[in-house]
C-alpha cells in the first residue's frame, strides 16, 4: 500500500501494528491489549484525516496510484459477460479509451470509459487516460450501437483532460468532444454516468452527457486541474491548493451546486482500502438508477436530459 502525504500518521500506526502482531506471535509475550489500543487510536486517527479532507487532499487520493481504474470496475460487475468492442471505424482504436457490452444480473449495458495505467509500460499504453479523437468517435460509436439496440449505456469518467497533442488537434479533438456531447443529448437509451476519478475539462465531458450523473465521494470534476489553473493564475504551480479551493471541485461542491445528481459513498480512507465494497456500491447503484429510467419513454427521457442541463447555471437575484 502507498501512502500520501497526509497519511502518513496512519501509516506509523499501520506499522506499529504489525509489528505488535509479529512480537505476539514470535514470542510468549500477551501483546493483545497493547494490539486493540493501537487499532482503537488507528481508526480515531483514520475518521479524523478522512473527515477533514481538504479539495487538494480529494484530488490527491482521487490519483491514488491503487486506486481502481475503468477496467477493474467492469471485470468486476461483469465477471465474465464483458465483451470489449475495439476502432471507430475510421482511424484506429484508441487504448485511453474502452468500451464494451456488459451484464449485471440479467440486464445488458454499454459501458464505456477511460482507461489509466498501472505502471510506466501501460501508463504509456493507455496514453495516461488522455483519449485522442478517434477514442471519442469509438464512443459514439458504441453509443450509438447501444441505442439501436435499446441498451442502456454506462460510462466511467476517470481523465486527466482530452489528449493535448498536435496530431489529435489535427484530426478535430474539439470536433470529437462537442459531437459527443451533441449526440449524447439526444440517446434515445438511458445514460448513467459515474465520476470514478479524475473528471477534468471536455475530456471528461466528451462521455459525461447522463440521465444521471454520480461522483464517487473522493473524487472531483471540474473545467481544469487544481495545477494547470495555479499554472495560469499565479505563474505557478505553489498556489495548487488554493485554486482547488477555489474552483470547487470536489463531489460535494458538485452536489450543491446541482451538477451532479447523487455521491456515491466510498470505504474509509478511499476506493482503494477495499476495492470489493466499492465494486458492490457501484454495481448497485447502477441497478438501482436503471429502475428508475428503464420504463421512461425514449422521448421523456430527451426531454428530461435536455431540461436538466438548460436548468444548469439558472440563478436568481
Amino acid at each position: 500500500m502507498e501512502y500520501l502525504e497526509f497519511e502518513l500518521p496512519i501509516k506509523e500506526l499501520e506499522e506499529q501494528l504489525q509489528k505488535c502482531r509479529i512480537i505476539g506471535e514470535e514470542s510468549e509475550v500477551d501483546v493483545t491489549e497493547t494490539c486493540k489500543n493501537i487499532e482503537s487510536k488507528l481508526k480515531e486517527t483514520q475518521k479524523e484525516i478522512y473527515k477533514n479532507l481538504t479539495p487538494w487532499q480529494r484530488v490527491q487520493l482521487s490519483r491514488h496510484p491503487n486506486r481502481p481504474y475503468t477496467l477493474d470496475y467492469i471485470k468486476a460487475i461483469c465477471g465474465d459477460t464483458f465483451l470489449e468492442l475495439h476502432g471507430d471505424r475510421s482511424f484506429k482504436d484508441d487504448k485511453a479509451m474502452i468500451g464494451g457490452l456488459g451484464k449485471i444480473g440479467d440486464q445488458s449495458y454499454m459501458f464505456i470509459g477511460q482507461q489509466k495505467g498501472y505502471n510506466t509500460k501501460t501508463r504509456q499504453y493507455r496514453n495516461f487516460g488522455m483519449a485522442n479523437p478517434e477514442g471519442y468517435r469509438k464512443a459514439l460509436r458504441l453509443m450509438k450501437s447501444a441505442e439501436k439496440f435499446g441498451i442502456p449505456v454506462v460510462t466511467l469518467l476517470d481523465t486527466p483532460g482530452a489528449y493535448p497533442g498536435l496530431e489529435a488537434e489535427e484530426r478535430g479533438q474539439g470536433e470529437a468532444i462537442a459531437r459527443n456531447i451533441l449526440e449524447m443529448t439526444r440517446l434515445k437509451v438511458p445514460v448513467i454516468t459515474i465520476v470514478i476519478g479524475e473528471g477534468a475539462s471536455g475530456g471528461a465531458l466528451g462521455i459525461g452527457v447522463g440521465d444521471v450523473v454520480l461522483m464517487l465521494e473522493n473524487t472531483w470534476y471540474s473545467v481544469i486541474s487544481p495545477e494547470s489553473c495555479s499554472s495560469i493564475l499565479w505563474r505557478s504551480w505553489e498556489y495548487k491548493e488554493q485554486a482547488a479551493e477555489a474552483l470547487k471541485l470536489t463531489a460535494s461542491d458538485m452536489k450543491k451546486l446541482k451538477l451532479v445528481d447523487e455521491i456515491i459513498k466510498e470505504p474509509l480512507g478511499g476506493a482503494h482500502r477495499d476495492r470489493e465494497k466499492t465494486f458492490t456500491t457501484v454495481s448497485n447503484t447502477i441497478v438501482k438508477v436503471y429502475e428508475d429510467l428503464k420504463n421512461l419513454s425514449p422521448e421523456e427521457l430527451v426531454s428530461k436530459r435536455m431540461d436538466k442541463y438548460s436548468n444548469m447555471g439558472v440563478f436568481k437575484d
